[in-house]
């Protein structure tokens, strides 16, 4: 069932299971009150199994792109539009937070991001390639993140 994300009243519904479970949530609700601000778009999320083709399309991104397939297990999806752009997220138990960033439109921005929740180690799927900036969130606490330009077509 599709829960919308609340960035005034952090809760951790459907994250319970994380041990960063607090952080993640403070995590995603950084990511809504961002979409809610600059679009006025309210984040909504469901079950990874609820919506197993944007978790597919997000595996076929990370595994085509840079042969990454996460161990760690799904427990939230979303996908939308925005000003252009098809944007989908996926959040893990472990406290990570996958975003595809893919414009509609020939020659635009197209992007993965990752974000790790406060408290969580790098992935050993990303530690090797990966150099993480950190940026602090009233929301989410300190959040490391990193990304890749999408090559291929999606």
């Amino acid at each position: 069932m599709p829960y919308a994300v609340d960035f005034v009243n952090v809760s951790t519904v459907g994250l319970e299971s994380s041990p960063v479970s607090g952080a993640l949530a403070g995590l995603r609700a950084n990511e809504a009150r961002y979409y809610k601000n600059k679009y006025d778009h309210v984040f909504t999320v469901s079950a990874a199994e609820e919506e197993p083709e944007t978790l597919a399309w997000v595996n076929r991104v990370l595994a085509e792109e840079r042969g990454i397939v996460f161990a760690a297990r799904p427990l939230e999806v979303t996908s939308f539009e925005v000003d252009g752009l098809r944007m989908a997220y996926v959040f893990y138990e472990s406290g990570l937070a996958v975003n595809v960033m893919y414009s509609v439109e020939a020659g635009g921005k197209r992007a993965v991001g990752f974000k790790l929740a406060e408290g969580m180690d790098v992935p050993e799927e990303l530690a090797p390639r990966f150099k993480f900036a950190r940026q602090k969130s009233k929301l989410a606490g300190e959040i490391r993140g990193s990304f890749f330009v999408v090559k291929g077509e999606y």
